[in-house]
């Protein structure tokens, strides 16, 4: 890393940038010089923790100079068109999963990225996370035979958090919002294309009727398959399984039981339940940053329990590291604990801008993984396996 910052401007003062605050704080590759969002108390609270400039729109930012970059964290629908809109300006992008809501949306921000020739990175997913990266390592090392089967699950009260009207209708709910994370995990884990997909979904609440659970088998090459099960009923938490450990690698305690739907209980309406949500991100009345991520988390983050099966091996990534199940014995392959939260997603980008570095979750990556999403969509929807056309491996 040499000492020439990458200048970013952030879109979407919320939730998600609240996430990646402490990396763009504290990463010594970039610096960020500017920021937008509609909210005027977002905007505030941006001048107060960084002195710097904040517009309303995302083109404003695009016509700030300084920009070279541009960080898109706004909700979903917003992505394509705002990276369009950085890409003609020549900002470098990006981009929050998911990359876009429909497959030609992501098409349209990879030939805007090409024609103006910007990067294009889709991220944070948990793919980026160290413990995944050690994985795929000892995998590639080939100390353990073949990669046979991955199988990751996660509990959480998604469903339960607070939500904005358009997130509770049933336009994919968890499997645009969280399968991602699994999506890719198990994409990288496996390191070749996927084939195929068969899924199963459920939205099993009347009051918030997206859907809010599925259970996936995917088919890869070379013989590998992948099961992917995620549950945000706010019942079982399987950060249990990660010796409660957060999935942004803060502690956590099993009196927190419940406090999801205690919390949204006293909302009552859906009103309400805008209120409490608008009070919670940043710039919010309740805002607390080192509630949503923590300037020093303990250990790694992570994406509930994930198991890579090897002929002579099973490979579990931990919060602080790889736990081998070898023929004759289980060790920790520990992971040194993180300076900086989610650096790993500066790194890759940094390393594409400055020195034009290919990076992994570029476009054509988020492309594939949304392609994915869709067929567990429409899988459970037709009850038929899905087979998928727009795949590609790790190493391209």
């Amino acid at each position: 890393m040499d000492s020439r910052k990458l200048r970013i401007g952030a879109v979407g003062l919320g939730r998600a940038f609240s996430l990646m605050m402490p990396t763009l704080q504290r990463h010594p590759a970039v610096e960020l010089v500017a920021g937008a969002d509609p909210r005027p108390d977002a905007r505030t609270q941006f001048a107060w923790d960084f002195g710097r400039r904040n517009y309303s729109t995302i083109e404003e930012l695009c016509d700030d100079r300084e920009v070279e970059a541009v960080y898109i964290s706004t909700p979903h629908e917003l992505h394509a068109e705002q990276a369009q809109i950085a890409a003609s300006k020549r900002k470098h992008i990006l981009v929050e999963k998911p990359m876009a809501l429909t497959l030609k949306e992501c098409a349209a921000m990879i030939e805007a990225a090409r024609r103006a020739g910007v990067v294009l990175l889709v991220g944070h997913s948990h793919s980026f996370d160290a413990p995944i990266a050690c994985a795929r390592a000892l995998i590639e090392s080939g100390n353990f035979g073949k990669l046979r089967m991955i199988h990751a699950a996660n509990y959480t009260d998604w469903l339960f958090r607070p939500r904005r009207p358009e997130e509770l209708q049933d336009g994919g709910g968890v499997l645009f919002n969280q399968a991602p994370h699994q999506v890719d995990v198990a994409r990288l884990l496996a390191g070749v294309r996927a084939c195929s997909v068969r899924a199963q979904s459920g939205a099993w609440d009347s009051n918030r009727p997206t859907t809010a659970a599925y259970s996936a088998l995917l088919t890869f090459e070379n013989d590998i398959f992948a099961s992917l099960t995620y549950s945000g009923m706010a019942h079982f938490d399987s950060d249990e399984f990660m010796g409660w450990v957060g999935e942004g690698g803060q502690a956590k305690s099993e009196r927190d039981y419940g406090r999801a739907r205690a919390a949204l209980a006293l909302a009552a309406t859906q009103d309400g339940e805008s209120a409490l949500k608008n009070s919670r991100i940043y710039g919010g009345a309740k805002f607390d940053q080192a509630r949503v991520s923590p300037l020093l988390p303990m250990r790694h983050p992570h994406f509930g329990l994930v198991v890579a099966s090897c002929d002579h091996a099973d490979l579990r990534p931990m919060p602080n590291g790889v736990m081998i199940y070898g023929d004759d014995s289980a060790q920790l392959d520990p992971v040194p604990p993180p300076e900086i939260p989610r650096r790993e997603v500066i790194d890759e980008f940094y390393a594409a801008v400055m020195h034009g570095q290919p990076p992994l979750h570029d476009g054509v990556w988020g492309l594939a993984t949304m392609e994915v999403c869709h067929a567990m969509r429409d899988s459970a929807r037709e009850r038929r396996e899905i087979i998928l056309d727009h795949q590609v491996a790790t190493a391209r």
